[in-house]
């Protein structure tokens, strides 16, 4: 029986001013070639990143995730904390030991540079570490007095695969996890984001700059001068969100519904910080377009190949060119959403018709709770059904 599906998408307009919120390795603001014109880009990764950390910022601290090479030092801490504060009491050289034996079943190789760390960046939570002292279940010091070979022989009868295999906190199941080593551990991600681009054509900029010495009372010049690049873009984001693949990493339907509100919240306010000090150049979208489908997701980044020219500015521009392209796709395919939500503060009756009337971005939050919970509901329905007649 093929499961439903359901992926709520994120379409933003959102204009930066003077900025390098995200910049390659000579210091220039990302950029890329769409239709024949040079266009800023954001990575994915840039805003994948600053995504989870507003997420996080919602989250109780032993609630979220990490993403570290230090794995092998964060459960010998936890280790070496006493039993009352959910350790195990162990001396420092103990909890080492221990760690490193609880991590070898999961192939985690220290690093050929720095001893401390491992071979790879590992993605999990910060409780999944409890489930790793709570394995012990008590026998720390037993095991300890074990010999090495001992040791690894008693610490393989664990389950330490299946405790990072499970237990995700909602950090990993939006945004998955891959181990090469060891596919077991793979989680796949709920979340695909885009790299945003600019809806038009930018020309790269620089920002010559001088600091002077406070102290310097000798002559008239400069403490330090330097340049920095910038650009400025009114840019397209796109996110989709797999609501079954959510659910399917997550378990709880309500733990699906608050993790995708929150995403929807978090992706919609984050942004990157290069150069933020420089620039201040944090702000919130023109338009934030919520289209819902149950075939498969569309970026409707096409709306941008030939770029907007921007005769009056170019939000509004842009906007009007996003409502043609998803009344196009449309006609076009039969690709219709089931259902869209929108806020905006452009005006045109154009934007009405293809997105619908404009609501507080807090009520856009709440018709998507409301969306999932009533898929989760009738998605589960011939789950429920199925198991009450004792079919497989």
């Amino acid at each position: 029986m093929t499961q439903p599906t359901l992926f709520v998408e994120l379409h933003i307009l959102q204009s930066l001013p003077p900025s390098n919120i995200n910049r390659d390795d000579s210091g220039t603001p990302k950029q890329a070639l769409y239709g024949g014109a040079r266009r800023a880009r954001v990575s994915s990764q840039a805003w994948k990143r600053a995504t989870r950390m507003e997420f996080a910022k919602a989250e109780p601290p032993a609630d979220r995730a990490t993403r570290t090479k230090r794995i092998a030092a964060l459960l010998a801490e936890r280790l070496a904390k006493p039993a009352a504060e959910g350790g195990t009491g162990v001396d420092a050289a103990g909890a080492d030991r221990l760690a490193a034996a609880l991590l070898e079943p999961l192939g985690i190789t220290k690093s050929s540079k720095k001893e401390e760390q491992s071979a790879y960046l590992l993605f999990f939570g910060k409780r999944q570490l409890d489930s790793f002292v709570t394995l012990l279940d008590g026998r720390a010091e037993e095991l300890l007095a074990l010999p090495e070979t001992k040791l690894k022989e008693e610490v393989a009868k664990l389950q330490v695969v299946s405790t990072l295999s499970s237990g995700h906190p909602a950090e990993v199941a939006l945004f998955g996890r891959m181990v090469a080593d060891l596919p077991s551990l793979n989680v796949d991600a709920a979340v695909q984001v885009a790299h945003a681009l600019s809806t038009h054509a930018v020309r790269t900029e620089f920002d010559y700059y001088t600091a002077v010495d406070d102290e310097n009372v000798e002559d008239s010049g400069a403490g330090m001068i330097g340049t920095v690049e910038f650009s400025s873009s009114t840019l397209y984001r796109y996110a989709v969100l797999g609501v079954h693949q959510l659910r399917e990493n997550l378990g709880s339907a309500q733990a699906v519904r608050e993790a995708a509100v929150r995403f929807v919240d978090a992706f919609v306010r984050s942004m990157p910080t290069g150069h933020q000090n420089s620039f201040a150049h944090r702000t919130l979208p023109h338009l934030v377009l919520v289209t819902v489908r149950t075939d498969q997701p569309v970026n409707l980044v096409s709306a941008f190949e030939e770029p907007v020219t921007g005769h009056s500015g170019l939000a509004a521009e842009s906007a009007a060119r996003l409502a043609g392209e998803l009344t196009a796709v449309g006609q076009t395919w039969g690709s219709v959403p089931v259902h869209t939500l929108a806020a905006y503060g452009l005006e045109g009756d154009k934007l009405a018709n293809a997105f619908g009337p404009s609501v507080a971005f807090p009520a856009l939050l709440d018709g998507v709770d409301t969306l999932i919970g009533g898929w989760l509901t009738d998605a589960c329905l011939p789950q429920a059904r199925t198991e009450q007649a004792g079919v497989r």
